[in-house]
Order: C-alpha cells, then structure tokens, then sequence
C-alpha cells in the first residue's frame, strides 16, 4: 500500500473545486493509495516524464502526481485547471 500527499497548495485548491471534481479526486487518492501510481484506466491518464504522471479529473480539471522510483510514497503536486498545469507551461 502506497501513502499519498497533497501538497499544500493542491489542499487550497480542492476546496475551490465544485463538489463533483473533489469527488474524483478523493477516489483518485484512494486508486493511487490502493494500486500505485500508474494509472491507465483513468481519464486521459499519462506518463509525463521519469516518475511524474497526470489524468484529467474532468474536461477542465486535471491532477499531477509524482512517486521516486523506489518508494512508497505518492505526492500530489497539481490539482486545478489544464490551462494552468505544469506540463502546459511554455
């Protein structure tokens, strides 16, 4: 079983989330929590880079995570709208 962090900033954000999307995420931690973190079944779900991964919560919502090969321990580091996501940055 994996342990799952939000950063701070992500915690901040999903309390401006509609209820829906604070929804998928909290099942999204459960997932990632239960199975690790990759993904494939998720919505739009990708590997960004070494270790770093995304899916869309909702059209306009997306989640970034990152897990160091080797450990447990699963870190929430985005949560908000795509057009603001570290991986659209330019």
């Amino acid at each position: 079983m994996y342990v799952v962090i939000a950063k701070r900033s992500v915690e901040k954000c999903i309390q401006k989330m509609p209820v829906a999307e604070q929804n998928k995420f909290i099942r999204l931690k459960q997932l990632l929590k239960e199975k690790g973190p990759e993904q494939p079944a998720l919505m739009n779900y990708s590997k960004l880079g070494p270790d770093k991964y995304h899916c869309h919560l909702s059209r306009k919502w997306v989640a970034c995570w990152t897990c160091k090969n080797g450990t447990l321990t699963i870190e929430v580091y985005y949560v908000g709208s795509r057009e603001s996501a570290p991986y659209a940055r330019h």
